[in-house]
């Protein structure tokens, strides 16, 4: 009997604390809370920093091949540059723990990114995942857009090619960021992530 109450206790928590873990989770559409992270400089930064700004999230791991895929064909990079230029602010997260084989220390990062040719506002790191299991990311790449008002306005991927085998690739963020900047609602707000899982703490 006592073992079926600790058996039963147990269950309540779990399910509480799964519970608790969704309300935290953004949605399209919802107001973004705030949230604070350190740069690769050891900068803390945080999202209210670009209050009123167009924002851009896209969680990243130098390793995987999808992300490598992405920067040496220009299809992250060619965005980041445009709208960059425009005045969005673009966050790279990268949310690795750091016993994962898949982690670099932010000094590599910056050597990498920069070999890379990436345009950022600021490159973050998030060791303990709580950033990232905020918004659900999934995959690298994983692409928020947060408008404005700091509603999230797009989750997805970066584009409709997972394979990258297309000659005509529809760009979603692009798209989104275009339609965000010309004052249109963005016509295709969720798609279906692409790439290697998040290499998330436990």
């Amino acid at each position: 009997m006592k073992l079926m109450q600790i058996i039963g206790l147990l269950a309540i928590v779990f399910a509480f604390t799964h519970a608790s873990d969704d309300k935290n989770k953004v949605n399209v559409g919802d107001v973004v809370s705030d949230f604070a992270l350190t740069d690769l400089n050891g900068k803390l930064v945080k999202l209210s920093d670009f209050k009123g700004k167009v924002v851009v999230l896209e969680w990243t791991n130098p390793n995987c091949p999808f992300v490598q895929r992405v920067y040496r064909e220009k299809i992250m990079t060619s965005v980041q540059k445009e709208f960059t230029q425009k005045g969005v602010v673009w966050i790279i997260i990268n949310s690795t723990n750091p016993k994962h084989r898949d982690y670099r220390e932010p000094k590599e990062l910056k050597k990498i990114y920069d070999e890379w040719s990436a345009t950022y506002t600021a490159y973050l790191m998030d060791p303990d995942g709580k950033v990232g299991k905020m918004f659900d990311a999934k995959t690298t790449p994983h692409m928020f857009i947060i408008n404005k008002d700091g509603k999230l306005v797009y989750a997805g991927a970066i584009d409709d090619d997972p394979r990258g085998e297309k000659k005509e690739k529809v760009n979603y963020v692009k798209n989104a960021l275009d339609e965000i900047l010309s004052g249109k609602p963005v016509s295709v707000s969720i798609t279906k992530p692409y790439g290697c899982s998040v290499k998330y703490s436990e």
